[in-house]
């Protein structure tokens, strides 16, 4: 289990939590599958269900904890049910209705047709399911969700919060990074950051031109015109600690995570068939080590000031 993209929240006040309270509570909003007329369902199900085909999830753990650190997983699931497919078909009715009539089919009554034809089809609509993960550092005071898109985290915490009854969070930057991350490439960035090759910059003006550089050096004399026209770092590439390389953008998201070899070995000694062995102790590698970076990145930036 290796996080890809990261949202990091930052919990404003301790949060208690205890195991047997934790499981009571995420039962109370625990996934489901989508009833017949359901476009889509969303609830909790156990971290290590959909890697595991023979885990039986009403009897499983809706989480799983590694120290002080809690694992969620939320399933969402979905009804397919394409509008072209819905809209032909009410076209096709349509047309059969006005000719045994022989009277144009009313806006209304088109309205209830297509209705009609939802609920008839909905049933048989095939479903997709997604998952998010997340999970709580108590000891950081830190809440970390694996999404690419503020929609997707915020689902994540809303659904999390519905079920603690509490969750206290703020993301851990709540102003734009962009001076900062500029400074990062006019003067040097913080001991322990390597800068890679590829930046993105985006203009003040009105115009807010974007330049994109990918295997470009950031030295270069390209990049420095960009810079001494006023543009400012909108995202980064990045090597923190030669443990993982990613991409961190000027709103505080970290996206593209890839854990180095060196840190992967550390698991590599697990037989792949013993999955739950495996699960548990990546995810407890890959939390440590996102902890220890995300609050790397609050103390850097000055972030825990604001």
């Amino acid at each position: 289990m290796w996080f890809k993209n990261i949202k990091a929240y930052r919990l404003t006040s301790p949060l208690s939590l205890h195991d047997d309270d934790v499981q009571s509570a995420l039962t109370e909003v625990q996934f489901r599958p989508c009833g017949k007329q359901e476009a889509a369902s969303m609830g909790f199900a156990p971290p290590f269900s959909h890697n595991m085909s023979n885990h039986n999830d009403s009897n499983a753990s809706l989480f799983h904890r590694v120290e002080d650190r809690y694992w969620f997983c939320l399933k969402k699931q979905e009804r397919l049910l394409p509008a072209a497919v819905v809209n032909a078909e009410v076209e096709e009715r349509k047309a059969q209705i006005e000719v045994e009539t022989g009277v144009a089919l009313g806006k209304k009554a088109q309205q209830d047709l297509k209705q009609e034809i939802i609920t008839r089809l909905m049933p048989q609509a095939f479903t997709k399911n997604t998952f998010t993960h997340g999970f709580i550092s108590l000891r950081d005071d830190l809440v970390v969700v694996d999404a690419s898109t503020d929609g997707k985290a915020e689902a994540f915490l809303a659904m999390l919060r519905k079920a603690l009854q509490s969750l206290p969070v703020v993301p851990i930057a709540r102003h734009s990074l962009q001076s900062e991350l500029t400074h990062w490439l006019t003067a040097q960035p913080p001991t322990g950051i390597s800068l890679l090759e590829e930046v993105e910059l985006k203009s003040t003006d009105e115009v807010a031109s974007i330049v994109r550089c990918k295997n470009q050096p950031l030295d270069s004399e390209e990049i420095e015109t960009h810079l001494a026209a006023g543009k400012l770092v909108q995202k980064v590439a990045f090597e923190y600690q030669e443990a993982m390389t990613a991409l961190i953008a000027e709103d505080g998201s970290i996206k593209r995570i890839k854990f180095s070899d060196q840190i992967k070995e550390e698991v590599a000694d697990i037989p792949k068939d013993q999955v739950a062995a495996r699960m548990d102790a990546e995810f407890a590698l890959m939390s440590g080590q996102l902890s220890e970076f995300i609050k790397f990145i609050q103390q850097a930036l000055n972030l825990e000031q604001e």
